[in-house]
């Protein structure tokens, strides 16, 4: 059975989720990465998609709050919460000797999505925040991004084809760390609207 998202009310089913990896300047240095100023695209398949956060897979999993963005007729058209989870030290292990990521990051339940909503006008306003036990772990926005989410899907659009209800992770801003169980996530989206910052969408998950 396919997983399915919420967009406007309406349950989509996403072919897959394309991620953005290394998007944000300062996520690059926390994790000791190189910047070489490419994108780095990763896939997350269907069976990745979940509205439930758990903490552990196999190790200790690790979060990465993320602007995700909703494809129909090949346009941004929804925007919607995200969390990229990361299986860190397998990850670092893949990375040492120069294999692919998807073992770290495209297992069951890794993309943990809100509903998505409707665009705002001015999409460069968009940020978000990750609090987590009432605590702010992460903050950041389109503003904060290498390669914007128009330039990425662009990009995309020259070598993938992007079915209507695909999913883009956009990455994620400095601040990622481990999941406990029974921590309590809240993720909120704002958008600008002259020059005053409004709420968007709010998610909230217990992790378990």
């Amino acid at each position: 059975m396919m997983n399915t998202i919420t967009y406007m009310n309406t349950l989509l089913i996403p072919s897959k989720v394309v991620c953005v990896g290394r998007n944000y300047a300062k996520h690059i240095a926390e994790l000791n990465n190189v910047n070489t100023g490419d994108m780095v695209i990763f896939i997350k398949s269907n069976n990745s998609i979940t509205n439930t956060l758990y903490a552990y897979h196999q190790e200790p999993l690790h979060y990465e709050a993320e602007l995700c963005f909703l494809v129909k007729n090949g346009e941004l058209s929804g925007v919607g919460f995200g969390l990229d989870l990361t299986k860190r030290g397998l990850q670092s292990e893949l990375k040492s000797k120069g294999l692919p990521w998807e073992r770290a990051k495209s297992f069951d339940r890794s993309a943990v999505l809100s509903e998505f909503v409707a665009l705002p006008a001015g999409i460069d306003g968009l940020s978000l925040e990750l609090w987590i036990n009432d605590e702010l772990r992460q903050q950041g926005g389109v503003a904060d991004m290498l390669f914007s989410p128009q330039v990425v899907l662009d990009d995309l659009k020259t070598f993938l084809t992007l079915e209507s209800g695909d999913v883009l992770m956009t990455g994620t801003p400095e601040g990622v760390g481990v999941i406990h169980s029974g921590d309590q996530f809240v993720g909120r989206i704002f958008y600008d609207e002259e020059h005053e910052k409004k709420l968007l969408l709010e998610v909230s998950w217990l992790a378990q």
